[in-house]
């Protein structure tokens, strides 16, 4: 499989196998009343990184926090790639107090990391121990880490250096904040910028945590003026607050002896506050961006334009805006400018439009703008672009994890239970909150399952659906096919209920760019998932027919000719995929779990689509393929692209590196977390790959079928019999296989069972000590290949990464998207069967 990337992502969902993830349960409880008016938010949800996350010889290298919240309650949880964390996971609730969208904020200190919380009715400091002081050590051998988590028990959030109830918020919606930003000044205070529903900004200041004081506040006006030597500031800051002057979204940014709040408001102008000087210093009317349409705009208050800010050394502070405008919403990327006499301006670097989806948050980095849409059927959208060179306009796509199959396919000769349990807890489709949610409701009770194993969860779903099924039959006597029908009637509404919920879970609440390692996630209701690069191949073959068709070259080949043959194949290929009736897809399938020959079963399945072709699909696929000018080299060029095979030797060996060095690479993408979603993108490539040469070879077919593309009996007819078919052949068999051992749960024996003569043998020794802990967790069955990743091939794959690299010379950067392609790559090479052979004849092998 070479490794050419395209431009565009592909979600990889980061749930495991587990009962429901346990939570440390916290209460605060302020004694504050409900609000009179009953004031709402809506769920949010955030992430941190590490400074030094990206930093191989880092204590908190792949290590990152992610929160949501909900009306008053606050869940964290920590996670490394590298090292499964105990404590890790912790549900804080504050009676009364509803977090603001937006209300959470972690800043990391030489010694603590610090998370600042805001509330309708408080503002809240929790102080943590980082992780370099809880492991003084960057040199850490233990195969498992404690969280920063561990002792939040021990802290009283009661105390006054952790809590403060705002006196200004009287238990009335009227005087609730609306957003807010937080920060941690040089001086070690907590700050918290809150948005008043009647205008204007509020700031409320905490003294050091460790040191005595009182808390200020100070309230930012917009009547405040600054004089200058050339006179008073323009007239368009001055005046009395107004509800115009409502702040919908709030951004900070510190500076070496001051710190600017910009306050994107209601009456769609930007102004930014000077913190320190405690006046207005710019106001910007982000109308004035818009091609069209200002008037009608203007005439209406803004309720959903967004705010994102970035700073580094060599670009400075940029500011994205997001204006929510009927039927032109757009994205506005500022750089802001200081001259003399502390005046500011905004260049304007870039204005982007966007699609109509409703947006629900976006992350501007050093070159690209993230975001992540609802669509009109509640779909998740999610896309990125290059504000500064991107000419077209064109975003970039992210192919998003599909939901579950609204309907699971049972054939005749097919028990429903199983078919059922098989969909409902394979890899890739449905989280145990989901499951347990439908449990519940199911039962119509308030069992609770948090401390079932995953295969205990399994027996629960069985005997409940059984036991509702056995309690509605009437009549002693049923034939076989009404109880076959009886069972998929029951099985199809619990499934159906499972759908329900996973689709809740599935929810996008925000985005997370770690700028440390560039590694981008969906911070759902449920869970996370991850973006992972997308290989040019199946970017072809995923990318909608809006790309597809707008493609003009591919990364796969630089020769332009071959470049226009490879598009159009992939377009018939595309063609083919949607006229395969669901019971002919099925029907390959099943083929091939029954070992039966590809080739024969391709012939009778095109046969199938020629003689049912009733809107001449057939008929544009092959006026289609009469305009790739040489078939044979593409159809090639598309099967080296999808072999596996290397002749890379792999080598292990030390090469002098340090014992810090080894002890780190050894730990590297190790955790539970990072099997789960490796051998999950495992899975997700070889149900692709498997639909690509499954296509391709019917497609083959159909070039044998019309004939008089090539000379009969010359070279290219007898190459594409002899040499391409069998080939593509190969490859779907290789590709089944391997999306099967993807999906296919180990079982774990008892050791006293065990032969003891067996023991010796550690790649098939589930209770290897070298593994992590999740290896030879009952609650998390893991997949053949993750057994495979985590007890053979992950050290391998991680020496051969780095084995020409000097990791001793500098600080080594673990960047994302390029060595989570080389592990996906070599994974996939290692698990390569070298010679998979399938019958060429009807009779299975």
């Amino acid at each position: 499989m070479a490794g050419v990337l395209e431009r565009s992502y592909i979600e990889i969902c980061g749930f495991e196998r587990e009962s429901v993830l346990r939570f440390r349960q916290i209460t605060l409880n302020l004694g504050v009343g409900l609000h009179s008016g009953g004031v709402k938010y809506a769920d949010s949800a955030g992430g941190f990184s590490y400074e030094d996350s990206g930093k191989l010889l880092s204590v908190t290298s792949n290590r990152f926090i992610h929160w949501s919240t909900s009306g008053d309650t606050v869940q964290f949880v920590e996670q490394s790639l590298d090292t499964n964390l105990l404590n890790n996971a912790v549900r804080l609730r504050i009676p009364n107090c509803l977090l603001l969208p937006g209300g959470v904020c972690i800043q990391e200190t030489l010694n603590n990391v610090i998370i600042l919380m805001v509330t309708s009715q408080s503002v809240h400091r929790l102080v943590l121990p980082h992780p370099s002081r809880m492991y003084r050590s960057d040199l850490v051998t233990e195969l498992q880490m404690q969280s920063i988590f561990t002792d939040i028990g021990k802290l009283n959030l009661n105390e006054p250096a952790h809590s403060y109830v705002l006196p200004f918020v009287q238990g009335t919606q009227a005087s609730a904040p609306s957003t807010s930003a937080a920060w941690i000044s040089h001086e070690g205070e907590a700050l918290f910028a809150l948005a008043s529903p009647s205008g204007g900004i509020t700031v409320v200041t905490l003294p050091a945590h460790d040191q005595d004081g009182t808390v200020s506040i100070l309230e930012l006006k917009q009547s405040s003026m600054m004089q200058r030597l050339a006179g008073w500031m323009p007239t368009a800051i001055r005046g009395d607050q107004s509800i115009s002057d409502l702040a919908i979204s709030l951004a900070v940014h510190q500076l070496e002896d001051d710190t600017f709040i910009f306050a994107l408001c209601q009456d769609h102008k930007l102004r930014m506050w000077s913190f320190k000087l405690q006046m207005c210093l710019l106001v910007t009317d982000m109308l004035e961006y818009l091609p069209v349409g200002r008037g009608e705009v203007k005439a209406s208050p803004a309720q959903a334009h967004k705010l994102r800010l970035f700073f580094s050394s060599s670009t400075g502070l940029c500011l994205a805006i997001y204006l929510a405008v009927p039927k032109s919403s757009q994205f506005s990327v500022l750089q802001l400018v200081a001259t003399e006499n502390n005046r500011y301006s905004l260049d304007h670097i870039s204005t982007l439009f966007s699609t109509q989806e409703t947006l629900v948050d976006f992350v501007l980095t050093a070159t690209d703008i993230w975001a992540v849409w609802l669509d009109n059927d509640n779909q998740t959208v999610v896309k990125y672009i290059s504000f500064e060179h991107n000419t077209a306009g064109m975003w970039n796509q992210v192919f998003v994890q599909p939901s579950p199959e609204e309907e699971v396919h049972v054939g005749e000769d097919q028990d429903p239970r199983e078919m059922y349990l098989e969909v409902l807890f394979s890899p890739l489709r449905f989280t145990a909150s989901a499951i347990i949610k439908a449990l519940q409701i199911y039962k119509r009770g308030t069992e609770r399952y948090s401390d079932l194993s995953w295969e205990e969860l399994k027996k629960e779903v069985t005997v409940t659906v059984e036991n509702e099924l056995q309690g509605s039959v009437t009549e002693y006597e049923f034939c076989q096919e009404d109880y076959r029908l009886l069972q998929v009637e029951f099985w199809s509404k619990f499934y159906a209920c499972c759908l329900q919920y996973q689709d809740v879970l599935s929810t996008p609440l925000a985005l997370h760019v770690s700028p440390a390692t560039a590694m981008v996630c969906i911070l759902k209701k449920g869970f996370v998932s991850f973006l992972l690069p997308c290989f040019a191949i199946d970017h072809l073959y995923l990318s909608s027919d809006e790309y597809l068709f707008s493609e003009e070259e591919t990364p796969i080949v630089e020769d332009s000719d071959l470049s226009r043959d490879i598009l159009q194949l992939v377009q018939c290929l595309r063609m083919v995929n949607e006229s395969l009736p669901e019971d002919m897809a099925y029907e390959m399938d099943k083929a091939l779990e029954d070992l039966q020959s590809p080739e024969k079963v391709s012939e009778k399945v095109l046969e199938g689509l020629m003689s049912s072709d009733t809107m001449n699909v057939i008929q544009d696929i092959t006026n289609k393929l009469q305009d790739i000018y040489n078939p044979i080299v593409a159809i090639n060029t598309l099967l080296r692209e999808l072999d596996l095979e290397t002749d890379a030797e792999t080598d292990t060996r030390p090469t002098g590196q340090s014992l810090r060095v080894r002890i780190s690479l050894s730990q590297l993408y190790g955790s539970s977390v990072a099997a789960s979603l490796i051998c999950q993108a495992v899975c997700q490539t070889a149900m692709t790959r498997t639909l690509i040469c499954r296509d391709l070879l019917i497609l083959q077919q159909l070039y044998l079928r019309i004939g008089d593309l090539f000379a009969p009996g010359g070279p290219q007819l007898l190459q594409l019999q002899q040499d391409l078919i069998p080939r593509c052949s190969n490859l779907l068999c290789t590709y089944h296989l391997l999306k099967q051992m993807s999906l296919m749960l180990s079982s774990s024996v008892p050791l006293d069972i065990l032969n003891a003569d067996l023991q010796h043998l550690s790649v098939l020794e589930l209770s290897d000590s070298t593994a992590p802990p999740s290896s030879r967790s009952v609650l998390n069955p893991q997949t053949v290949v993750e057994l495979f990743y985590q007890n053979v091939a992950r050290k391998a794959i991680i020496s051969q990464i780095f084995s020409q690299q000097d990791v001793e010379g500098k600080q080594t950067m673990l960047h994302w998207p390029q060595l989570i392609s080389g592990v996906l790559t070599l994974l996939c090479q290692s698990l390569y069967p070298p010679d998979v052979q399938y019958a060429r004849h009807d009779s299975p092998a």
